[in-house]
């Protein structure tokens, strides 16, 4: 569908919210749904409609209003979800350049305190951001622009506003973890970081961001365990050389060099802990191990162990059963033994076939476990641990 069509069945869905009320109504499968709606309306509209809900669905998990909000199927993958958009936002004060603004997840929370120019490509992108912003009620701050940002790049650079980019990651219909692949590119990035005011870039956390900018703060989020995003900040928001871990919701923050740390080796002890993602992404683990004051099991593992119980959003922490040697006879016999009704496998760094090895264990009906491969002083055990709620 082209651009103008796209905007076209947009506003004519805006336009007609009883197709919505009446899809309420509807029951049975997408196609029954279908043709009970096409009786009032056309083809295209009922399609449309159906899509929307589908993604507004979906977009729960990231949007506290996302039942009004206006999706299309890459912006909401590719958008920041609402808790990490607003623990960015905090940094912003004044005005900002929004680049790459997709479905306009990022300016909805800049746009609470600040005044944002928005931008992308996607004609119809600007118009979900205008919409989105309109049912936040922040759109008298938010002003959308089409254009291409490599455009607008010197003109981003010599300003005195702040910069929030996003640069589109798929080449064709794939997704890229290289930096080098994205729009814009790694050199448009790297010229941004050095001479821009200040800002933040959004890059995945699974890319290929170590030591591409050294001379700004990298700074990994995660969201309920899950790292969601590796913000690089620059000029005046941020400190060259910095690395921090961040875990929303609660807010706890880590920082320093992964450098300036060594956290000692011991062997397992009562409580086997897997650090949050982000912290292992950001190389943070003996840092927080020795905040902790808490030790590692193996320098080339990031599983941690104490014998005292430790609290910490930073950390999912096991009570431990039993440590076995790496050999399956014995973990199912222990296993057989134990009762356990269900398992959970874990791994870091050791290659395991979780869902082969969880068919051939003998289960029966009792409490869940969870078998963690770990290195453990250079060799391979098998922890059986139980969850600490």
């Amino acid at each position: 569908m082209s651009d103008d069509s796209n905007i076209e069945v947009m506003h004519r869905l805006r336009e007609t919210p009883s197709i919505f009320a009446d899809l309420a109504d509807v029951s049975g499968s997408e196609l029954q749904r279908q043709k009970q709606l096409r009786s009032q309306y056309d083809d295209v509209l009922v399609r449309a409609a159906l899509t929307l809900q589908e993604l507004r669905q979906r977009g729960k998990s990231k949007f506290s209003r996302a039942e009004r909000m206006w999706f299309d199927r890459v912006g909401l993958e590719q958008s920041t979800p609402e808790d990490v958009a607003r623990h960015k936002a905090k940094r912003f004060d004044g005005s900002v350049w929004d680049l790459c603004c997709g479905i306009g997840g990022d300016v909805i929370a800049l746009a609470e305190t600040n005044d944002v120019v928005a931008v992308d490509l996607n004609p119809a992108a600007c118009l979900r951001t205008e919409w989105n912003a309109d049912v936040y009620d922040v759109s008298d701050r938010v002003t959308t622009q089409t254009a291409d940002v490599k455009d607008l790049w010197n003109e981003v650079i010599a300003s005195e506003n702040w910069v929030h980019v996003d640069p589109d990651r798929r080449v064709g219909r794939k997704r890229s973890l290289r930096i080098e692949d994205g729009s814009p590119n790694l050199d448009a990035l790297t010229e941004l970081v050095h001479q821009g005011h200040g800002g933040a870039v959004k890059l995945s956390p699974a890319s290929n961001f170590v030591g591409k900018f050294p001379t700004a703060e990298i700074e990994l989020v995660s969201l309920h365990g899950e790292c969601k995003e590796a913000t690089v900040w620059f000029g005046e928001l941020g400190e060259p050389g910095l690395w921090r871990a961040t875990a929303l919701p609660s807010g706890e923050t880590i920082f320093g060099d992964p450098l300036d740390a060594w956290a000692e080796l011991d062997s397992l002890g009562e409580y086997l802990y897997d650090p949050d993602p982000a912290v292992v992404r950001a190389g943070l683990v003996s840092m927080l191990a020795e905040q902790l004051e808490i030790s590692r099991l193996d320098a080339a593992d990031e599983y941690l162990t104490a014998d005292r119980l430790v609290s910490s959003p930073f950390l999912r922490a096991y009570r431990v059963v039993a440590e076995l040697p790496n050999n399956e006879r014995t973990v199912r016999k222990f296993v057989r033994e134990a009762n356990y009704g269900q398992v959970e496998i874990k791994c870091r760094h050791v290659p395991v076939q979780a869902d082969a090895i969880r068919r051939r264990l003998p289960l029966g009906d009792g409490p869940l476990a969870s078998l963690i491969y770990a290195k453990v002083a250079g060799r391979t055990k098998v922890v059986i641990a139980q969850r600490v709620e």
